[in-house]
């Protein structure tokens, strides 16, 4: 699994001009699901983007989290960070779970934020959603589950 994360102050999802899910401060999560993901890449990912010090404290330094801060975090599915652009020009989605495996894992990831005390919004799976993203810095952050599982140096 694969999430990339924004430091926002809103953001929204829109399906078919109609907005489903908003936010204030807080995260934006786009999360992508590989073939063989499980509930502990949802709960490892989920557990970093909660405890991810990316708020600025009273001195500006990068030490608060959006649990710290009481943030929101909008939770939105895109099989596209999963993408391999080795070969060709056109990415290749193959390595993406098939629906009926994704959209568990996703919903999984933001049950765990809920569960961690942040109150987490999701886009609609398989819709074509307009996402809203007021990036506040610019601040972007690429998590990767296969971190867990590689040694730290």
């Amino acid at each position: 699994m694969r999430a990339l994360i924004q430091r926002v102050s809103q953001a929204s999802v829109s399906v078919q001009g109609n907005i489903v899910a908003a936010i204030e401060q807080g995260l934006v999560a786009l999360v992508g699901v590989a073939r063989g993901d499980s509930e502990a890449d949802a709960r490892y990912l989920a557990e970093k983007t909660a405890n991810l010090r990316v708020f600025p404290d009273e001195s500006g330094k990068f030490n608060l989290s959006a649990l710290d801060i009481s943030g929101e975090v909008l939770v939105v599915s895109q099989f596209t960070l999963v993408a391999s652009t080795r070969k060709g020009r056109r990415p290749s989605f193959t390595e993406a779970a098939p629906p009926e495996e994704a959209e568990p894992l996703v919903d999984t990831f933001a049950q765990f934020l809920r569960s961690a005390g942040l109150k987490a919004k999701t886009g609609r799976f398989q819709q074509h959603m307009l996402v809203e993203i007021h990036n506040d810095g610019p601040v972007t952050i690429f998590i990767d589950s296969d971190e867990r599982l590689k040694p730290r140096h």
